[in-house]
């Protein structure tokens, strides 16, 4: 990791970089492959299963009987830890739910808003280093509450065609539909466009690989909406001199495991815990099975020593993190000037991993500084708002002349005459 100490506010833009990202190179193969499934279907699905997943499919979905034998292979503590998760996941989710209250806007005028679950709506779950069953329960656990009619879930099978038992057995638990035996760009494909097995969807969630980011972008323009923008996942970590080093060197590098292209940012009032962090990480991270990964990762990353805590927090807002872990001693204080996050974490015994798995908010957050305009994944991300308005007698008295005149001012004289005929029916 890379050391910055006092920096100057021009040096901010060097150390908020990330990780370079050049999905064009990528695009011929996705857009060959999707094409390919826009016109194939099932038949093209399974080439590239075979292709890329190393699995010959006779059939793409899940069957009752391999749920029953994923719940049966499955460790006790496990499934309990697991329905834990899902508790906690639905409690925080459910109290996000909308109610719309009608407002009078003007004697006559009522206006008000619905909340309706958008019908169909596609997961993707990885299961390649990392077969990501928590994923299930932070995607299907808010689609179930907010009410969609159909969730489908798509996830690469091992060569021997089985789907990690933790995925399905999460999906029984969180109530998913239908689940489909397809990884990468060829699920996307999947439920953007729909094939013999597996339904179109209006809405696709989930993270992925630079292919499955690409993927989803294209079908975003013209086929579905996506949950949000992705990249490689990332934390950053604001430490004063308090702070319990062993602690922060592990949050650092539960994120630096997560991918070589993930980053951590540590930022720090104190030299003194600079140095012991800096130590910490260095150890910790030669216990690691997965260190060659999380060393990567660290190549991509800053420890960054700051004057005082404003400054501190002006920088995280600027790097604006998937994850921010306020390692202080007065973060309710720091908190309040959070501006640019997606999930953040209060104290010491805060870790990333807690909203990752089992405190109850979702994990499906911005990445890549997208967190300056978009929210994680929650209730309203499975919702449309539709907006109702009545209008009474008193109602078109109270505005309809307004209307008249705006409706003239832009010179749309079928929009005027709309509201005219009413106001002279009332004459009549």
């Amino acid at each position: 990791m890379r050391t910055y100490r006092y920096p100057q506010q021009n040096e901010w833009k060097e150390i908020i970089q990330r990780p370079h990202l050049d999905l064009s190179k990528l695009h011929a193969t996705v857009t060959g492959v999707l094409n390919d499934i826009k016109e194939h279907g099932d038949e093209a699905v399974k080439k590239y299963e075979a292709q890329f997943d190393h699995v010959t499919l006779h059939s793409l979905a899940v069957s009752a009987q391999e749920m029953d034998e994923a719940e049966h292979l499955l460790d006790d503590k496990l499934k309990a830890a697991i329905i834990v998760a899902h508790d906690n996941i639905h409690a925080f989710h459910a109290a996000q739910k909308f109610e719309g209250k009608p407002i009078e806007t003007r004697q006559g005028v009522t206006c008000w808003q619905k909340s309706v679950a958008i019908e169909k709506v596609g997961l993707y779950i990885p299961g390649g280093t990392a077969p990501l069953f928590s994923t299930v329960l932070m995607l299907a656990t808010p689609a179930k509450i907010a009410g969609c009619s159909e969730i489908v879930l798509c996830t690469p099978p091992n060569s021997e065609g089985k789907v990690n038992p933790a995925i399905l057995y999460a999906a029984q638990v969180a109530g998913v539909n239908r689940i489909f035996k397809a990884g990468g760009v060829q699920a996307i494909g999947a439920m953007a466009y729909g094939t013999e097995s597996v339904p179109k969807v209006y809405k696709i969630f989930g993270p992925g690989n630079q292919y499955v980011m690409a993927a989803k972008q294209q079908v975003s323009l013209d086929e579905v909406a996506i949950d949000m923008p992705a990249g490689p996942s990332e934390v950053c970590v604001i430490a004063d001199h308090q702070a319990n080093a062993t602690f922060v060197a592990a949050d650092l590098l539960s994120q630096a495991e997560h991918g070589i292209d993930s980053q951590v940012l540590l930022i720090t009032t104190s030299e003194e815990k600079l140095q012991e962090i800096q130590e910490e990480v260095n150890r910790q991270l030669q216990a690691l099975p997965r260190k060659e990964m999380a060393a990567k990762a660290l190549e991509n990353s800053n420890y960054v020593l700051v004057s005082d805590l404003d400054e501190a927090m002006k920088l995280s807002n600027a790097y604006a993190p998937e994850h921010l872990i306020l390692q202080v001693e007065d973060y309710e204080i720091l908190a309040e000037k959070v501006i640019n996050a997606g999930s953040v974490f209060l104290g010491k015994y805060a870790c990333e991993s807690a909203g990752d798995y089992a405190s109850g908010t979702n994990h499906t957050l911005p990445t890549h500084g997208y967190a300056t305009a978009y929210s994680g994944v929650n209730l309203d991300s499975y919702c449309r708002k539709i907006t109702f308005q009545h209008l009474t007698e008193q109602g078109i008295r109270e505005i309809g002349r307004a209307v008249e005149l705006m409706a003239e001012a832009e010179q749309l004289d079928a929009h005027r005459n709309a509201m005219t005929v009413r106001i002279k029916s009332l004459k009549a």
